[in-house]
């Protein structure tokens, strides 16, 4: 077994490979989702009058202070990772990348994509996306394995990017913005409990307890996730409350919400891996469109 590894630990690295590698270290789908996150942020503060140039800026900024947080997040946690089924073959836990390597692009990507942001748009943009990556990476990350909070901490920097956005557009923070990144925020204990919920076993192989009641997967974690996910649906009405939106907009929102909701309660009712299932790919689809009816109701 020990010269079988050797092997493939020799095994020439294709140029295909290594791409594949730089996905997982900045997990492509998952910042993909936030850049369309800052996208529509930035979209929603301007409408029809936001600029190709500006937004071009925010999307590639944007992806790199993810990519970074992200990569920085395996370097820290590559030990952890081995411990699990589904972070086993990340490229550090593998040996398929060096710690430096990581390192190294982490710093890159970091510094990089707060300079487009900070001296391509504004300032304020900048500043914004060094804090999400410093309590992404050095408070967020750790705390992980120490307390079910954790999840608290990370909505805080995980609901940046359509603030980001916003920023991008108008140079400082709105009513508008705040409402923005309060959604976010809050979808964000739906999502990731109901990710901590279908990962559970996994994750208590790294020491990881990220779900927030006592027992893991009990009826205190579904309530908590429930009463989240229902509070998305009054807040579907505050755009409209402001003038920010009109009715047609606020009930498509609602309805998301309630939808949204739907399957949360399913969850509290039976306890089951497969409704956690089918919450956690709700929780992909709800904040994408919310977003996009958002956005939509600013173009037309």
């Amino acid at each position: 077994m020990a010269q079988k590894s050797i092997a493939l630990s020799d095994k020439p690295v294709t140029l295909s490979a290594r791409i594949q590698d730089y996905i997982q270290l900045t997990k492509f789908r998952l910042s993909s989702l936030v850049v369309f996150s800052a996208a529509t942020g930035y979209i929603i503060a301007e409408g029809a009058d936001f600029q190709w140039s500006t937004l071009l800026l925010l999307m590639l900024g944007g992806f790199l202070v993810t990519g970074s947080s992200n990569a920085f997040n395996q370097v820290i946690e590559r030990d952890l990772d081995k411990l699990m089924d589904r972070t086993a073959n990340r490229p550090l836990p593998a040996g398929r990348m060096s710690v430096p390597e990581a390192l190294v692009a982490s710093v890159l990507m970091g510094v990089s994509g707060v300079l487009i942001l900070w001296l391509g748009i504004n300032a304020l943009c900048g500043i914004l996306s060094l804090v999400s990556l410093v309590i992404y990476t050095t408070i967020y990350t750790p705390a992980k394995r120490v307390t079910p909070f954790a999840v608290l901490i990370g909505a805080f920097p995980g609901a940046f990017p359509p603030l980001l956005g916003w920023v991008a557009g108008k140079g400082e923070i709105g009513l508008e913005a705040l409402i923005l990144y309060a959604l976010q925020f809050i979808w964000q204990f739906p999502h990731f409990w109901a990710i901590a919920w279908v990962l559970h076993d996994d994750y208590l192989k790294a020491g990881f307890r990220m779900l927030p009641g006592p027992h893991g997967r009990d009826r205190s974690s579904a309530f908590q996730t429930m009463v989240y996910t229902l509070g998305l649906v009054p807040m579907a009405f505050l755009p409209l409350a402001f003038h920010f939106t009109g009715w047609f907009t606020a009930l498509l929102l609602a309805a998301c919400g309630i939808y949204f909701s739907l399957q949360a309660i399913r969850l509290y009712r039976s306890l089951e891996i497969k409704d956690a299932q089918k919450l956690m790919f709700g929780s992909f689809i709800y904040l994408p469109v919310v977003q996009l009816i958002w956005m939509l109701d600013k173009l037309v």
